[in-house]
């Protein structure tokens, strides 16, 4: 049985929530990542992503010295070091993310375990089988189309 802690990535850049959405973009860029968790001090208070950003502020046409208080999701799941893996990963499908931050006793910050973790350093079938998961509906819902969805297909006509 793999422990979490076999697995997960320590040593993760954290933001605060008075940090901006173009400081998280631009820590997201350099280190090429689409999550930054958000904490006060270790303790995690929320996850910010670029979906969020793209989501929040973007579509929203909000400034880019937002902070991130204002768009981060505050409803995180997370899990410990000591959890199983596979226990996380079926979690990890249930909630339909990629990633989950690992938190101690008292909620502080000690790492992320990501697809990406499991697939290089653990199952990479379970990876697969959970990003299967995570990855339904495959295509997009067209129900309620705005005029920003556009045409599908290839391109405007």
């Amino acid at each position: 049985m793999t422990r979490v802690s076999e697995l997960m990535t320590r040593g993760v850049r954290t933001l605060s929530p008075t940090d901006t959405v173009a400081l998280a973009a631009q820590a997201m860029d350099e280190l090429d990542i689409g999550a930054i968790p958000v904490c006060d001090g270790q303790r995690l208070l929320g996850m910010v992503t670029d979906r969020d950003i793209v989501l929040r502020v973007v579509a929203q046409t909000r400034p880019l010295d937002t902070s991130l208080s204002e768009v981060m999701s505050k409803d995180v799941k997370w899990c410990s070091e000591s959890d199983n893996v596979e226990t996380v990963m079926d979690e990890m499908a249930g909630y339909q993310v990629r990633r989950m931050p690992v938190v101690d006793r008292g909620r502080r910050l000690v790492g992320m375990l990501s697809l990406g973790d499991t697939a290089a350093k653990g199952d990479i079938g379970k990876a697969g089988d959970t990003l299967n998961i995570i990855s339904q509906p495959a295509e997009p819902d067209r129900s309620g189309q705005s005029a920003a969805s556009g045409p599908s297909g290839g391109g405007s006509s």
